[in-house]
């Protein structure tokens, strides 16, 4: 089924896409799911090839870190946290650089810290980086640099996850829509692994207090970090900035795809563009 309001996503011209570590990984081994991530660079390849911008969030860095090295269990202390994401963004960006480059096109890393977006000056120069790789053709690939971001560490905070560096990377590039591909197909108003009667919105006009307290932060994977809670307050972020957002299921990449058909697919939540947005009050502050 499709709606007018969907059928204008073939119209978007910047688009950011974040796919977290579970959709990257197999489910019983935590190994990269190769065929997936193929079957994602075939799709932004296919973007590219509309003459669309395309920003990738990849997570999976830790989780390909901790394979590489025998670890079979999320770590429990920082510095294998940030041990195992030295290893694991060196191979995932190795995969994606290979990949990419069979549909010749161009991935370029960029990892961004919290400490980063704070400061006027370092967030001014990133900006212009994304807007010059973008002009240049190329597909900036974007993760957290977890070897040096943490809250532990003083003046270096971090996002959180991967949801909320998502959407402020879409605040900052300008994009007009941002999918977030995720475990679940989308909103509901309730965790659907835990209440079956849960029902599934499939269109948020207005994030209203109400919808914000819907969002719990839970996650039924061992190697995600970001639950609904996350998810929303992405969504805050995206939609104040001037963005649209749709979280779909990472399931099937393809999805990407239908979503820019105009397919009824995820839960679409629509652009409200707030005169005061500030991303540094957003970063600061709310979330």
């Amino acid at each position: 089924m499709r709606t007018e309001v969907r059928e204008k996503l073939k119209d978007k011209q910047r688009i950011v896409i974040k796919i977290g570590s579970s959709s990257l990984t197999h489910t019983y081994t935590g190994d990269l799911n190769l065929m997936k991530i193929e079957k994602l660079v075939r799709v932004i390849s296919d973007l590219k090839g509309e003459g669309k911008s395309v920003v990738l969030v990849s997570s999976g860095a830790i989780a390909v870190g901790r394979q590489a090295l025998g670890h079979h269990t999320r770590p429990v202390t920082i510095s294998e946290k940030q041990a195992f994401a030295a290893v694991g963004q060196a191979r995932l960006m190795m995969v994606y650089q290979k990949l990419f480059a069979e549909y010749n096109q161009v991935a370029a890393q960029v990892l961004l810290t919290k400490d980063t977006m704070i400061n006027d000056s370092s967030r001014y120069n990133a900006q212009n980086t994304f807007d010059e790789l973008l002009k240049l053709g190329a597909i900036p690939i974007v993760n957290e640099n977890d070897t040096v971001s943490t809250s532990e560490i003083p003046y270096v905070d971090n996002f959180g996850d991967n949801d909320r560096l998502s959407a402020i990377v879409a605040a900052l590039i300008g994009a007009d829509l941002l999918i977030l591909l995720s475990d679940i197909d989308g909103l509901y108003s309730d965790d659907p692994r835990q209440n079956p009667k849960a029902r599934f919105i499939s269109q948020v006009d207005e994030i209203t207090p109400e919808l914000m307290e819907m969002g719990k932060a839970t996650s039924g994977s061992d190697v995600g970090t970001g639950g609904m809670a996350a998810k929303l307050a992405a969504a805050r972020i995206a939609t104040d900035s001037g963005s649209d957002m749709v979280i779909a299921n990472g399931d099937d990449v393809e999805v990407v795809s239908q979503i820019m058909a105009g397919d009824n697919k995820g839960t679409l939540f629509l652009a409200h563009p707030n005169f005061d947005f500030d991303l540094m009050h957003y970063i600061n502050n709310e979330y």
